[in-house]
């Protein structure tokens, strides 16, 4: 009987899993594929170069760029997806995602501003706003 359940209830023996060092592998997804700081991969730039690439996209992007900030964001998308790496990197990927971000609603609600509210909204001064008749107020025609 002793034997049966002795059968039944197995002592514990190792643990089987080979990797015994748990704190060297704290981000399974870190650690089980290579991360790249680009989208290119390999063929992509080292992470110093990728430095450079990113500060100046983010610092023209201030400079009436903010497309700039897109193409940062989508570049090194790997900076965005993987919050853990490239600790050098991801402050201007951040701020260029934030940056366009607030760029977009901006231009957006502009936008939507004048293609909704039009002449309803502004009144008289529509006329001043608009720059379709910017021609006729000045002369430059001749059509008269």
């Amino acid at each position: 009987m002793e034997a049966s359940q002795a059968s039944t209830n197995p002592i514990p023996g190792p643990n089987p899993n080979p990797n015994d060092n748990y704190t060297s592998n704290r981000n399974s997804i870190l650690s089980s594929t290579p991360v790249w700081p680009t989208i290119d991969g390999p063929l992509g730039l080292s992470e110093d170069e990728s430095l450079s690439y990113a500060r100046r996209f983010y610092k023209f992007g201030y400079a009436l760029l903010p497309w700039l900030w897109a193409v940062n964001c989508f570049y090194f998308w790997p900076v965005l997806r993987h919050s853990r790496s490239f600790p050098r990197l991801r402050p201007y990927i951040v701020g260029s995602a934030i940056g366009f971000a607030v760029f977009s609603a901006l231009l957006s609600s502009w936008a939507v501003t004048f293609a909704v509210g039009g002449e309803h909204l502004f009144g008289p001064i529509w006329d001043q706003l608009v720059m379709y008749n910017v021609a006729d107020r000045l002369g430059l025609t001749g059509w008269n």
